[in-house]
Parts: structure tokens; sequence; C-alpha cells
């Protein structure tokens, strides 16, 4: 196989090790072996679905936790069972890890149980049980830098840290989620950075991500205890339990608008897995009941569209999606913050043409868009930006695909086009257009006719066209809507932010942490999240070449990561994906779900005949996901026990957003 192949190259060469590494990096996940990814065996030996999944540093073993309430130890390599031991909890298995520098003899587990503990592998006995949290633990997290120190994540809205070598069987607590979000928070994931161990990234209920720096909560706890009025048991200052930037949060900018939608249609939002690429300058996140995100951790940017304040303020500028504000002031500001069109008619910017080969890919984008193969045309679009990122036209019409197609959100993505379009070619027509439509359609109504207005003086010959007359009536209907939404997003402010439950309630050092809160930088869309909170979404590849995720319908699904292009999808269950690992070193995944088994894919030879596990309708099953996501439960529980549901609508090829119009006016046709 491919995989061995590879193995074999770095052992027959004499290279040296640093050069065999940089040859595994460039080489561990290519291309040729995404293509050929297939089933390479299941390993059989659990009762109960399988929760978790964890390799050890080295990559020749691999470590499973169940429902059943045993970890296996694998050798994957072989495919044998070489230990199975019961943990001693009572119930599911939600996290399974290694212990650094233990020579892979500790193993951690976290329970549904409320328990974590620690067993000694060479002996199989459990060597410490910890029973200070109060509901589920979900996730373990280690670090290579704090040997005999990890963090657990519980539903209990807190994360602890343990030391195993001091004597107390007890823990402490680093962050009390609760302190922030109210009682009914829950801590689902975390993870530290593999470059920087200072560094815990928190996954929790809501759509914010939390990134936190322990060394700096750790100095200002010590402080605070010498201070003289610093209580004598306590761990954390109840008055101020976190340093002044010590955490910082991320937030894909539309969902906090959303939030109020999704919760009266009973779809939760939560974090369902995070993790940090290989280099620690990404994070990734599975957002449950969405999609998944990545967040860049060195370019960072304010949401778009994320806080309007009832005024204008003067203290920044956004420039090609990015703020120099003081981190209060977010989101557009279409006066102050350099949108403002200009006054006077518009002359259309000189656009540099593309090379040849992206010409083509355009116009194979331009006839997907005509024949309503939106996925398609995005795709190609996202392929030609990825080679010409400084050309407005393509995010103009990617911007049109985006908003045709509907999707969970597009309209967000399609207003992010729209001002990088605008950025790159203040003159575009177009752009302009579609940046009032998406404000419409994301429910920021009064920006949305700010916009309009601005756009009708810019362009006085499209002022009485038949799409802004549309629009125009769209926006003027919404104004007057008497609705307790419309008058929320009237209100503006922080009002968004804030959660809606009987005990949800949120400090006011949480509010400043969230109107600070960063945007993605690539979305991710194919996938379906909503039955389990336990999903992960991985980067695969030591350069991170692209991301994987599991899914509801029991598939796997693979992006290119600087592209977002969707480039394969594997049966990976009978029922649902939760768990994919890559290897550390090999192209090599561990993935596992509701059955009770672990398997393992990597390239298979070219002579192996056709991989019956491909889903080759890619396009219809990412549909169907859509249509997943946005059904009532009940439905979703129908669709789980195997009815088909009839009425869904896929919010792909219904009517457009604009009216086609005739030359000179505002088309909704690419260019």
């Amino acid at each position: 196989s491919a995989l061995f192949a590879v193995v074999s190259v770095v052992l027959v060469y004499p290279v040296q090790e640093r050069g065999a590494l940089g040859f595994e990096r460039h080489y561990h996940v290519t291309d040729p072996f995404i293509r050929r990814l297939g089933l390479e065996a299941e390993l059989q030996g659990h009762s109960g679905c399988v929760n978790c999944l964890e390799w050890n540093e080295k990559g020749d073993l691999l470590a499973s936790g169940s429902d059943d309430q045993h970890t296996i130890v694998w050798d994957p390599l072989h495919h044998k069972k070489l230990l199975s031991m019961h943990t001693g909890h009572t119930a599911n298995i939600f996290s399974v890890k290694f212990l650094p520098h233990s020579g892979d003899r500790i193993l951690i587990t976290g329970a549904a149980d409320s328990k974590v503990h620690v067993h000694d592998l060479t002996v199989k006995e459990t060597v410490h049980m910890f029973g200070d949290h109060t509901n589920r633990v979900k996730r373990i997290a280690t670090a290579p830098m704090w040997p005999n120190t990890f963090w657990s994540a519980a539903e209990d809205g807190l994360i602890r840290q343990y030391d195993l070598r001091e004597n107390s069987k007890r823990s402490e607590v680093l962050i009390d989620l609760t302190e922030y979000c109210g009682q009914l928070v829950e801590a689902k994931c975390l993870t530290v950075n593999p470059q920087d161990n200072n560094y815990l990234a928190v996954g929790a209920s809501g759509p914010f991500v939390r990134l936190y720096d322990i060394r700096m909560i750790h100095n200002h706890r010590k402080s605070m205890k010498q201070s003289p009025s610093a209580g004598v048991h306590t761990f954390c200052d109840r008055q101020k339990p976190l340093p002044d930037g010590a955490a910082q949060y991320y937030v894909a900018g539309h969902l906090p608008v959303k939030l109020p939608d999704y919760n009266n249609r009973l779809r939760v939002l939560v974090a369902t897995y995070v993790t940090f690429s290989p280099d620690g300058t990404e994070l990734l996140v599975n957002m449950g009941g969405e999609q998944v995100y990545l967040f860049d951790l060195t370019y960072k940017q304010r949401p778009y569209t994320f806080l309007l304040p009832k005024k204008c303020h003067t203290s920044g500028e956004v420039q090609n999606g990015k703020t120099s504000t003081n981190g209060v002031s977010n989101g557009i500001h279409l006066h102050s913050n350099g949108f403002r069109l200009s006054e006077g008619r518009a002359h259309v910017s000189p656009q540099v043409e593309l090379p040849p080969y992206l010409e083509r890919i355009k116009q194979q984008a331009n006839e997907a868009f005509a024949c309503q193969l939106w996925t398609q045309a995005i795709q190609l679009y996202s392929k030609a930006v990825q080679k010409a990122p400084n050309n407005a036209m393509l995010y103009g019409n990617r911007a049109a695909a985006y908003m045709k197609r509907k999707w969970d959100g597009d309209h967000y993505d399609a207003l992010r086009d729209c001002l990088k379009a605008i950025s790159l070619n203040p003159c575009h027509l177009k752009a302009h257009f579609r940046l009032a439509r998406c404000l419409f359609e994301l429910k920021y109504v009064a920006e949305a006719l700010e916009c309009l207005d601005d756009f009708k003086g810019k362009f006085p010959e499209q002022a009485h066209s038949s799409a802004c007359d549309a629009l125009d009536r769209d926006i003027n209907a919404a104004l007057f809507s008497k609705s307790d939404n419309a008058e929320d997003k009237k209100g503006g402010g922080p009002i968004r932010l804030r959660a809606t439950g009987r005990k949800d309630s949120i400090s006011e050092d949480e509010m400043v942490l969230r109107e600070r809160s960063y945007d993605y930088k690539f979305r991710y869309c194919g996938h379906c999240n909503t039955t389990t909170d336990i999903k992960e979404a991985n980067f695969f590849g030591s350069n991170a070449q692209y991301i994987v995720s599991g899914s509801d319908d029991g598939s796997f699904f693979i992006w290119e990561k600087e592209t977002t292009n969707l480039v394969r999808v594997l049966q990976g269950d009978e029922s649902i994906v939760n768990c994919l690992q890559p290897h550390p070193s090999y192209c090599f995944l561990a993935t596992s779900g509701i059955d009770p088994v672990v398997r393992l894919w990597n390239p298979r030879p070219e002579s192996e005949t056709l991989n019956g596990r491909v889903v080759v309708d890619m396009e219809g099953a990412s549909q169907a996901n859509q249509r997943r996501m946005n059904a009532d439960p009940l439905e979703v529980m129908l669709l789980n026990m195997g009815y088909r549901i009839t009425g869904l609508t896929s919010g792909g090829a219904g009517g457009s957003d604009d009216e086609d119009s005739s030359e000179g006016q505002v088309q909704c046709r690419p260019s």
C-alpha cells in the first residue's frame, strides 16, 4: 500500500533524521493519497459505541473508549488487540488520553459518571479516581510541557486541572464558566496548543469558543493568594476570576444574531470539538447545529456584522474585512469605516485579466451557475480565488452563488465576499447591491436600507431597476414589522449577545469578551452535526492540508483546507461517525461512531477494486445534510429511524434574492 511505500522510502535511503521528518511532513497526506483513501481494517472488541480514540506520540498504539466502560489499546499496524480493561467507570466513556512522558504506561479516561480515572496499563489497574465534577466529563487534555498534569471539561461548566505529582486526590478549578454564563452552561471540549502549551481552547454551550492563557491565570491566582484580602481556601478570586488579557473569544460572525432563531426551532449551537493545527496558528471548531469553522490565531479579524452599535463610531476603519478598532466597536459601519459610497456617478475600475487557465475555471463556474449548480460554482470560484486572491470579479461571482444556494451561513460568506470585492474594486456595482441584499437577509434591516440608499446615490441609473425596487419593498416591509425580532434588531447592541434562558445570567465580563470576539477564516460545509455532542473535526496531514469531520449520516467528509472544497466522502459507520483521529506521521486515519468497531483507513493499492464505501454523490449527501440540520427534532428522529420525510426544502434551488433584469440594470448572474 501507499502507506508502507512511504515508510519504506524513508527507511531505505540513508536520510538524516531531520531530512526524514521533512520528507514525512511533505508527503504525509497528498492529493493522490486522498483519492485512494479506503477502508483497511475493522478492529472488533467493544460491545458498545466507541466514543473516543487516541494515538500515542509514536503512532504505534491506538487507545479507544466505549459505552461498554472498557478501554482497549490496539496495535493498529497489525490490527491486534494488545490490552482490554474495565476502567471502573459506571457509564459511557467519552475521552481517553495517554499521559505524556509516561512511556505510554498511564492512560486517563473521562466518563458520563462525572469521574476522571487514571490507569496504569502495565498492571491493568486504576490508580487514581477523581470525583470532583458534578456532571458528565466530556474531554481530557494533556500537554508535553506539563508532565503529570492534565485538564478536564465537564457539563457542570468547569475546567479542572490535575497534577499527579501531588498526594491529594482532588483537583483544582482552573476556569468556572458558570461565573460568566450562568448555571446552565456546559463545557464540552478542550485542547492545548501543541506549540505553546500555555494556551488552552475550550468549547461550550453556545457559538463562542474560548482561548485561555493558563500561565497568566496561574500567576493571577498566586498574586491573589498572596494578597491580604484573599480568601484562605479559595482557588478563584470570586470578584475577578480571570485577569484581563487571559481570555480571547472566537465566533462565526453571523451566529450570535442567528441564535434566537435557532433557539425557537430547538436547534442547539454547541462546540463539540476543538483542535489546533500542528503549527499552533489555527483553531478548528466543529460547531454542533452548524458548520465547521477555522479561526486564524495570527491574522485575526473582527466579525463583519457582529455588533452594530446604535451610533457609528469613528475610532476604527475596516479594510478588506479587518479592523483597527479598540476591540469594542465591531462590524460594518458604512459611514465611518470606509465603505460609504463616494458621491457622484461611478466609473468602473479596470479589472486585471485572469490568466487563461483561470479564465477557463471562471467560465466553468459561470456555466455551473447558469445550470443552478450552486455548490459546483462555489467550488470552482474558490479554486480560482486561491490562485488569484486579488480579483474582485471572482469574489463578486462567488457571493452571487452563495446567495442562490442559501445554506446556513451562506449569506454571511456572501457578505464577506462582497466587502472583499468592493475593497479591491470600489466601483463594483453588483457587489455593492449584493451587500445591501446580504445585510437584509442577515436581518440588519436598517443597515441594509442605508446601504441601498448609498447604492442608489452611487449608481443613479440603477435606482429604479426592478431589483432595487424589490429590495426596497422588502426592507420597508421589514422596517414596519411589529415582530419581536424586528424590535430586537432595532435595539442593536449587546442584546444580541445575551442568552435568554432563565438561569443564563451573563456577566459584564462575559459581555466584554463576547464583544471582542474574532471571526473565522474558513467555513466547511456538507456534514451534519445535530445528533451527538462529541462529533470531531480534525486537521489531516502535518501541514494541515485537509480538514476531516464526522457526520450524522454515517459518513465522514474531507475538505481542502485552503479552498474549503469538499474532495472526498466515505461511509464510516452504519449510523453516525463521531471520532476521527489522524495518525501523527502517516496517511492513516482511525474513525469510530455508533458501531462497536474502530475502522482504519489508508490509501489503497491501485490494483484494488472500486471502494464500496466511497460516496460518489457528494453534492447529494451535502444537500441531504443541510435538510437534516434544518428539520425539526421529530423529523430528525424519523430520519434516523429510516423514514423518508417529504416536504423538506433544500434551500438551494429556490427563488433568487434579486430579479434578473435587462442589460444595464442590476443582475444576479455572475460577471
